[in-house]
């Protein structure tokens, strides 16, 4: 795979149960460019290691006097020199796609594990978190499959090069093959511990950008009630924390650095002390002691990826712990699609709470509780937070169809839609039947006043549906936010429509204007809103009030208000000491609901 192939056809399923299994599988997925890697490291590093062997000849021929001894050393660095080049930059070349390939499948693989959960994700997983893991640890995941090709390859020269010394000066070449060993594994007692000091300030890190994340999705609400320095202390004391652990973890890797200098020095000055005692006594050329101790000198290079592998491993296995955790989630319910992909229409039914709503009719849904209403809304989507009896579409359970079948028939906006960054043109572009026209959309939803601020805030779009929406439209507000959101949900034309709150965030009047005219748009189409404003629910054709789980009563709005307290109660805000023990109003409380409706 190369990076001007990707995205990848198909990533792969993972081995999400743990951090290392997942690490092995992404390894064993990209064999092809670890082989790659290798073998350019492998005559990068053993070119690299030649030197010493040329100098310590060249050097040789100059005692010897010999001309074509020279001119041979002379070819010889030429041709190492040539390995060095080309080595470096392919294993740079294949090292980094190695690197961008890797990060590449793990994102795709994120992101299709959030398509396939849906809203279950953020209810599972926090959106600090998520963000982490699909940016900072996809780097750390892809920098240590980037550095195991190189580390291979540098073990391997290694080896390579002591066996080579043994055989070219035995005296002195058993001295080093027996000192790098210990060079090499020197700093293993160290690696637990720099390793649990990685893993903290990761944690630690990952919360901060946790509490960061939800702060600026929040800036707003904390601005309005005045918190805003209440967060910011706490990310300050978050952000400290992270600093200490950083320094703390950097202090373990600087000894691990500082082991790794000090240890190849030694060597070199045991190497020639000793090489000087053998030419002394005539039992090695001054040739063979210059190479011998250049050799060591140059392996101290590819014994420096000893530390990065370490180094690199420490920070990707809680990054990959973390990746897998979120690879791992599943939805509630899921068969896999066991029916075929036919598109069901008829009534939806929840068995669970005994809501029906009729197919071809708006109905509304009166809830006391904000977050079951929220997790009911979800079920009739198909997406319970729980595992439970499969709501029913047309008498098909919409867990036994596949999984885009059952998004295309029923479609749910949930209390905060997310707007992407683009032109308008782009946002209102998704899957949709066709039978509605973008402009009949953003009409119904009462967008006109969202395309004059769009036009007059892009002065290079002509139309408004080429002015640019900024990152989850935080340059609109909220209530315009909301209908840009409901345009988008209407144009799909999906045959069951849910929305759970779509107007919490618009004056009464635009929301009076809407309620008219998405019943107009969704005329013969199924549309259940989950909501508590009369003027919402004095348009439905049928309103059912969910009380404790279950279906407490069904009517429209103009009965209920009158004969059941608890709907009453949901919808005129009115408390259990005010509520009429009869159930009945009075004609001067009868004419104020009326007026709010």
């Amino acid at each position: 795979m190369q990076i001007q192939d990707l995205p990848y056809p198909d990533p792969g399923v993972p081995d999400a149960r743990s951090g290392p299994r997942f690490l092995w599988w992404l390894g064993r997925n990209q064999l092809g460019g670890q082989f790659k890697s290798l073998a350019w490291g492998l005559l990068h590093f053993v070119s690299v290691s030649a030197l010493p062997f040329c100098v310590g000849a060249a050097v040789q021929a100059v005692v010897n006097r010999s001309g074509r001894e020279l001119a041979l050393a002379g070819g010889l660095l030429a041709l190492t020199g040539v390995g060095i080049a080309l080595g470096d930059t392919f294993l740079h070349r294949t090292a980094v796609t190695n690197w961008i390939t890797a990060a590449a499948r793990v994102q795709q693989l994120l992101a299709r594990r959030a398509a396939h959960l849906g809203s279950a994700l953020t209810r599972r997983v926090a959106a600090g978190e998520v963000v982490a893991v699909s940016t900072g640890d996809v780097e750390k995941i892809g920098w240590f499959v980037e550095a195991v090709s190189r580390f291979t390859a540098a073990a391997l020269t290694v080896v390579l090069v002591c066996v080579a010394l043994v055989v070219y000066q035995p005296a002195l070449g058993v001295v080093v093959a027996a000192g790098l060993p210990v060079l090499a594994l020197a700093v293993l007692p160290l690696l637990p511990r720099a390793t649990r000091r990685a893993d903290v300030q990761r944690e630690k890190a990952g919360r901060a950008t946790e509490l960061a994340s939800d702060t600026v999705a929040g800036l707003r609400v904390l601005r309005g009630i005045g918190g805003e320095e209440l967060f910011l202390d706490r990310y300050r004391r978050a952000s400290q924390e992270v600093r200490h652990a950083a320094v703390r973890s950097a202090r373990m890797w600087s000894l691990i650095s500082a082991i790794q200098v000090l240890l190849p020095g030694l060597l070199m000055v045991v190497v020639v002390f000793y090489g000087v005692h053998l030419a002394h006594q005539g039992r090695i050329t001054v040739g063979e002691l210059v190479t011998v101790y250049s050799s060591v000198m140059i392996l101290t290079y590819p014994l420096r990826h000893f530390e990065e592998i370490a180094m690199a491993y420490s920070f990707s296995r809680p990054s990959a712990t973390r990746a897998a955790g979120v690879l791992a989630l599943e939805r509630a319910t899921d068969t896999g699609g066991s029916r075929a992909a036919d598109l069901p229409s008829g009534d939806l039914y929840d068995p669970a709470t005994g809501l029906l709503a009729p197919t071809g009719r708006l109905t509304a849904v009166v809830c006391g509780d904000p977050d079951a209403a929220g997790r009911l809304a979800e079920r009739l989507g198909g997406h319970p937070a729980e595992q439970g009896v499969s709501v029913l579409l047309g008498g098909v359970p919409l867990d036994e169809l596949p999984l885009d079948t059952a998004r295309k028939a029923v479609l749910v906006q949930d209390k905060d839609p997310v707007l992407l960054s683009g032109s308008l043109r782009e946002l209102l572009d998704v899957p949709a039947s066709g039978d509605v026209a973008a402009r009949d959309s953003l009409a119904a939803a009462q967008c006109g006043d969202v395309l004059e601020a769009l036009a007059q805030g892009s002065l290079d779009a002509a139309n408004p549906m080429d002015a640019r929406i900024t990152e989850r439209g935080r340059s609109l507000s909220g209530g315009q936010r909301q209908r840009l959101a409901l345009a988008r949900s209407l144009i799909t034309d999906p045959e069951v429509l849910v929305l759970d709150e779509p107007t919490s965030a618009v004056d009464s009047h635009t929301e009076a204007r809407i309620a008219q005219g998405v019943r107009a748009l969704r005329e013969g189409r199924t549309t259940v809103v989950f909501t508590s404003s009369p003027l919402l629910l004095d348009h439905a054709d049928r309103v059912v009030l969910v009380h404790e789980g279950e279906v407490a009563a069904v009517g429209v709005h103009r009965e209920l208000v009158h004969t059941e307290p608890r709907y009453r109660a949901v919808v005129t805000r009115e408390t259990e000491e005010e509520a009429a023990p009869s159930g009945l109003l009075d004609m001067d409380e009868l004419e104020e609901i009326e007026e709010t409706a």
